[in-house]
C-alpha cells in the first residue's frame, strides 16, 4: 500500500482518538457487555446485542486507525523550503475572481479534509488546481457551475 499524506495535526488528531478508544472507550464497552450478560438469556438481551454492536464498531475504528497511522507519511509543512509555492500543508489565502469572496484553505489528506473549517483534500479539484502556484497567479479549475478561477493572495507555511 502506498502512504497517504498527513499533517503533523492531522496525525496527532488520529493517535488523540486512538488512545481514546483504547483506553476509555473500549473498556466501557466491555463492562456493558459484562453488564448485559448478567442479566440472563442472551437471544432476547437487547442490551447485549447493543453492546456487541458497539463493540464491534470501536474494533472496526480502532484497525482502521492504527492501518492510517501504519502507513502516514507525516508532512510537516513548517520544515519544508517550498520556495513559495502552494504545496501539501500549505494554508492559502485566496479571492474568487468572479464574485470577489476571499478564502482560506489548508491543503491536507483525505481523512482531514473539513469544508467548513477551511481544510481541503489535496485530491480535490481546488487543491489540485491550487498546487505549485505561487502569490499572484491564477487557479482555474472545473466546478460544477463552471470554470472558477481564484486569484493565490497569500501562501503560508503553518
Amino acid at each position: 500500500m502506498s502512504k497517504v499524506p498527513l499533517t503533523v495535526r492531522g496525525a496527532e488528531a488520529l493517535r488523540n482518538e486512538l488512545t481514546e478508544l483504547k483506553t476509555v472507550v473500549r473498556p466501557r464497552v466491555i463492562q456493558a457487555i459484562a453488564e448485559a450478560r448478567a442479566h440472563g438469556d442472551l437471544k432476547e438481551n437487547a442490551e447485549y446485542h447493543a453492546a456487541r454492536e458497539e463493540q464491534s464498531f470501536i474494533e472496526g475504528r480502532i484497525k482502521d486507525i492504527e492501518g492510517k497511522l501504519s502507513h502516514a507519511q507525516i508532512i510537516d509543512v513548517t520544515t519544508l523550503n517550498a520556495g513559495g509555492k502552494i504545496v501539501f500543508g500549505t494554508t492559502v489565502d485566496v479571492s474568487d475572481e468572479n464574485t470577489g469572496e476571499e478564502f482560506t484553505y489548508q491543503i491536507v489528506g483525505e481523512d482531514e479534509a473539513d469544508i467548513k473549517a477551511g481544510r481541503i483534500s489535496i485530491t480535490s479539484p481546488i487543491a489540485r488546481a491550487l498546487i505549485g502556484k505561487i502569490e499572484g497567479d491564477i487557479a482555474s479549475f472545473q466546478a460544477p457551475g463552471g470554470v472558477r478561477e481564484l486569484e493565490v493572495l497569500e501562501v503560508r507555511y503553518e
